[in-house]
């Protein structure tokens, strides 16, 4: 499996490997939250910092609940390769919910 079933996220993965912030944000709903490891982020500060800034690159690993629950290989050239776990709600056809964290 080298891509996420589910077409919202599968377009925001391919926003993050491209190093593509815009298209990233268009998969989002205006007021998209985001969590890491359950402690609420402000969610441009938080993809500057982690995806966009530092170079992040997105392996999918597998997928559940239809493919908005992902476990993937994520690297940054801040925390360099680690395993994490993704969770995504939809409203629509966007995004309007990223949990992430270490798995």
């Amino acid at each position: 499996m080298t891509t996420p079933s589910d077409p919202a996220v599968r377009a925001l993965v391919a926003a993050i490997n491209a190093g593509d912030r815009d298209a990233f944000l268009a998969v989002l709903t205006p007021d998209a939250t985001l969590s890491d490891d359950g402690t609420d982020r402000d969610l441009g500060d938080w993809i500057d910092r982690e995806i966009f800034d530092a170079h992040g690159r997105f392996a999918l690993l597998g997928e559940r609940a239809d493919g908005l629950a992902l476990t993937a290989r994520f690297r940054n050239d801040t925390w360099g390769e680690m395993r994490t776990a993704w969770r995504f709600t939809r409203s629509g056809d966007k995004i309007s919910r990223i949990e992430t964290g270490q798995a």
